[in-house]
């Protein structure tokens, strides 16, 4: 192995991923449709994860959605060859995953829009049994020849045993598959919380500030395609569209 390109000469060109809780019709809706397409045109990313969102495309000619109690849906400047969606078990909702693979202008890009259904702040347990499937999922589902981004909302601040899983703090619940977390990776520093009591629409949960929505990429892959380059958060102004604030991410791919 080269120390200097342990996975090879490093992947120059890159994606643009939003992933984002868009909270459903809840509230004024018409209104925060509107802000959602204006905060996903105005950034203009490759792909789009949305959560609890059945609506319309936003502008991108490829879509694809997963039904139930909370939908999933990718948007996609590319064609979408593969989708599959799976339910995770666990507790009173379960979570969803929605697995699309895309044609992209440099080769296969996999992609999750996930949503972990328990919410509560006492229901860690409920959310690693949902992490353990979701894993389960992306080593059926997705190539490790390829990049596999999972993103989406986990209900959980990154030391939680849920997302310690997920990115190498503790024993993975399916060997060998571990995450970059693009804004610990790429991000400003900062907490980076999606949940915040500044959003009028989250204050009235009661929770802590927290940092509940992720964009992680699988490792290794060779040219270190997936790994992050940059990331953001955005949907934070002064008038937010949902109880969220959506992540956004540019990736080596």
């Amino acid at each position: 192995m080269n120390w200097a390109e342990p996975y090879g000469p490093p992947v120059g060109t890159r994606v643009r991923v939003l992933t984002w809780n868009v909270w459903g019709e809840y509230g004024p809706y018409a209104e925060r449709a509107r802000r959602i397409g204006k905060v996903v045109h105005e950034h203009a990313p490759d792909v789009v994860l949305l959560q609890e969102w059945a609506g319309q495309a936003l502008g991108y000619e490829h879509a694809a959605s997963a039904s139930g109690t909370l939908p999933c849906a990718v948007l996609s400047r590319w064609p979408v060859t593969r989708q599959e969606e799976r339910q995770l078990p666990g507790g009173r909702m379960p979570g969803t995953a929605l697995f699309c693979e895309l044609a992209g202008p440099r080769g296969p890009l996999q992609v999750f829009s996930v949503i972990i259904g328990s919410f509560r702040l006492d229901e860690s347990e409920v959310r690693q049994a949902q992490v353990r499937a979701l894993t389960a999922f992306v080593a059926e589902a997705a190539s490790r020849r390829h990049p596999a981004l999972v993103c989406g909302d986990f209900n959980a601040p990154p030391d939680s045993d849920e997302i310690r899983m997920l990115t190498g703090r503790s024993a993975p619940p399916t060997p060998g598959l571990v995450f970059y977390d693009a804004w610990e990776v790429a991000g400003d520093g900062g907490p980076g919380h999606t949940w915040s009591n500044a959003n009028p629409w989250a204050r009235p949960g009661l929770y802590p500030d927290r940092r509940f929505d992720y964009v992680l990429s699988a490792w290794p892959r060779a040219g270190g395609a997936g790994h992050p380059l940059s990331c953001r958060i955005v949907g934070d102004g002064p008038e937010p569209a949902s109880d969220h604030y959506a992540v956004l991410a540019e990736l080596r791919y």
